[in-house]
């Protein structure tokens, strides 16, 4: 996990003044049809409420339009009874957190994953309540996680932690934190788990260019982004229940080039996709499990700025993606948590995009060369 550019560039949430979603979709709260009201006022599953600014293009103001998690009505998603895992969750305002609190606001159990170094800070944060405004679920109630895990992704067993390591600072006061000793550890606490969720990333040389990448960066962001993820379905797949789901987060730079995103994590997000298709098939078959990746489009995650153009590919997106709007980290939360439930109990294997289409574009409609 290391310094992570988790779910990285994944980057921002393509964020940018708007119409209040609401309004633009909905007009007035007269407009919404009585069953359409109803819902909104008795189960939350249609909202609008203020958002946080995820960025510099947002408006505190802004208002939004969000299909809830969970419902009483209609076709809920249902999770009451599982329990998931989310690896990589070390503040409020990634991906990660995002997702746990979606599986949350759907009944599912929460325990998280978190890197090492930053585990005392965020359980300080969290017992402190300031993440408290962020824990709220659509029914106005917090999310409880159950447990932190101390994690480093990057290693599978004590034995391949090097001395340096074991002496760093950064680690003393805990233990039991290679995937194996999480996944034991789990076992121990709780027996099973229904849902595995992978939202870690990082590529110490992510600034260089694929050709200025030296062998020792490409191979630890392979290690950190896409072989971790084998590494937590390895070891966690015998305590996982059968019909469990795992998620992971990808980019579109696995497949389309984007200058910047070097280090060798366009190859990582790569090979996380083809692992996904593999996967699905080998523990599909071993365990009943189902294995899908979130490409999501760049969100304003405090860990992706350290690939330094966030701003700009925020602004990218809001003008090239078919759907000119603001993407949320609660949209890819919304759908892990269906990829997580029952009603995705046939989907396997897929890449599922959640970036406002701007994977189907071809062609920039900002480029200069449009309006000459």
């Amino acid at each position: 996990m290391g310094a992570s550019v988790t779910t990285g560039l994944q980057m921002a949430a393509a964020a940018r003044p708007s119409i209040p979603a609401c309004q633009r979709l909905l007009g007035s709260r007269a407009a919404l049809p009585s069953f359409a009201r109803a819902l909104s006022t008795q189960t939350g599953f249609a909202s609008c409420r203020k958002t946080a600014s995820a960025g510099p293009f947002v408006s505190l103001n802004h208002k939004r339009f969000a299909v809830r998690a969970m419902s009483a009505q209609g076709l809920p998603i249902d999770l009451r009874g599982k329990r998931a895992f989310i690896a990589g969750v070390a503040d409020d305002n990634g991906y990660g957190w995002a997702i746990a609190k979606a599986l949350a606001a759907a009944g599912a159990e929460i325990l998280v994953g978190t890197w090492v170094p930053a585990l005392n800070i965020f359980e300080t944060s969290l017992r402190r309540g300031k993440f408290d405004e962020s824990r709220k679920l659509p029914d106005g109630s917090l999310m409880e996680i159950t447990k932190v895990y101390p994690l480093d992704a990057v290693f599978d067993s004590p034995e391949d932690v090097p001395d340096d390591v074991k002496a760093n600072k950064r680690y003393a006061g805990s233990s039991n934190w290679t995937v194996k000793e999480v996944a034991e550890t789990v076992k121990n606490d709780f027996g099973t788990i229904d849902i595995l969720v992978h939202s870690l990333a990082n590529g110490p040389e992510v600034k260089n260019s694929l050709l200025e990448t030296s062998r020792k960066g490409y191979l630890a962001a392979v290690s950190a982004s896409s072989y971790s993820f084998i590494s937590l379905l390895q070891h966690f797949l015998p305590i996982m229940n059968p019909g469990g789901a795992t998620i992971s987060l990808t980019y579109i730079a696995s497949e389309r080039t984007i200058p910047g995103y070097g280090g060798g994590m366009s190859s990582a997000k790569a090979a996380l996709e083809s692992d996904t298709r593999v996967l699905a098939y080998e523990a599909g078959r071993k365990g009943k499990i189902r294995v899908n990746t979130i490409s999501a489009g760049p969100l304003g995650s405090r860990a992706a700025k350290a690939i330094g153009f966030i701003e700009k590919m925020i602004e990218y997106s809001y003008v090239n993606a078919p759907l000119q709007k603001e993407l949320l980290a609660d949209e890819v939360g919304n759908t892990a948590a269906f990829l997580a439930s029952p009603l995705a109990s046939a989907i396997t294997g897929s890449t599922i995009y959640v970036d406002n289409g701007l994977n189907t574009m071809g062609l920039a409609l900002d480029s200069p060369t449009l309006s000459t």
